[in-house]
């Protein structure tokens, strides 16, 4: 893939490029030059992430695994549970 630079130094990235890495118009996106190459990184400074740990666990849960076996039955990494044959 190619892009060209215009008059004021700016690029156009192919869409597939913006497709696979999701960027819309306004996403942020951090320049690097390493050993003479432009590195572009996508900034992941989502609304998620500027959540995590804010919040607490309901009272009587130790972990979010305790949390997820409370409400489905499983917490992730468990093993499933064997089929009961009737």
């Amino acid at each position: 893939m190619e892009a060209t630079v215009a008059e004021r130094g700016q690029i156009t990235l192919p869409k597939a490029v913006r497709d696979a890495l999701g960027l819309t118009k306004g996403s942020k996106l951090t320049v690097e030059l390493i050993d003479g190459r432009i590195v572009l990184r996508k900034d992941v400074d989502d609304a998620l992430s500027r959540l995590r740990g804010r919040f607490k666990l309901a009272e009587g849960f130790k972990s979010t695994d305790d949390a997820m076996r409370a409400i489905r039955g499983r917490a992730p990494g468990d093993p499933y549970p064997e089929p009961k044959v009737p």
